[in-house]
């Protein structure tokens, strides 16, 4: 079971407690996520470049993927740049529009992160277990992205 209060305490003082460049402290909570949660095996950060309409890949930890730049509305994350919504992916398989980037991913959330409103980029998880995000892990990576929001923007 994982104890989501206690990754958001830990998250948080990652984010505050550094003085790094505001992706080097958004790398660092990617590589706890992911050593810490045993169903986030790949954890990235996109940020929205909104006058070229693309996605740029920040921060990560996990297996180097091709997919750095994402076109808004191309695959899971474009999606997510469109429509602010979460999206929750209980198979890849089943998505028209997913963007493969290892095939051992089986299911994925993005969650938006928001700056005064505007949609400024996500927060990506793949799992390489099928149905394996819940919306325990929606609500604790909302409560993540507005602390990022609030301390690193």
């Amino acid at each position: 079971m994982v104890d989501y209060s206690a990754l958001l305490a830990h998250c948080k003082e990652l984010i505050t407690s550094t003085s790094k460049e505001r992706y080097a402290s958004m790398e660092e909570v990617c590589v706890y996520l992911q050593k810490e949660v045993a169903h986030y095996d790949w954890v990235g950060f996109y940020m929205a470049n909104h006058e070229a309409q693309t996605l740029h890949l920040k921060a990560f930890a996990g297996i180097p993927t091709d997919h750095t730049v994402i076109p808004f509305g191309k695959g899971i994350c474009g999606q997510v740049a469109v429509s602010n919504e979460n999206f929750l992916v209980d198979d890849v398989s089943a998505q028209d529009n997913y963007i493969a980037c290892d095939i051992h991913v089986k299911s994925e959330i993005v969650i938006p992160l928001f700056v005064q409103g505007k949609n400024m980029g996500q927060i990506d998880i793949d799992s390489n277990k099928i149905n394996a995000f819940s919306t325990e892990d929606a609500q604790f990576l909302e409560q993540l992205n507005a602390a990022i929001a609030e301390q690193l923007f």
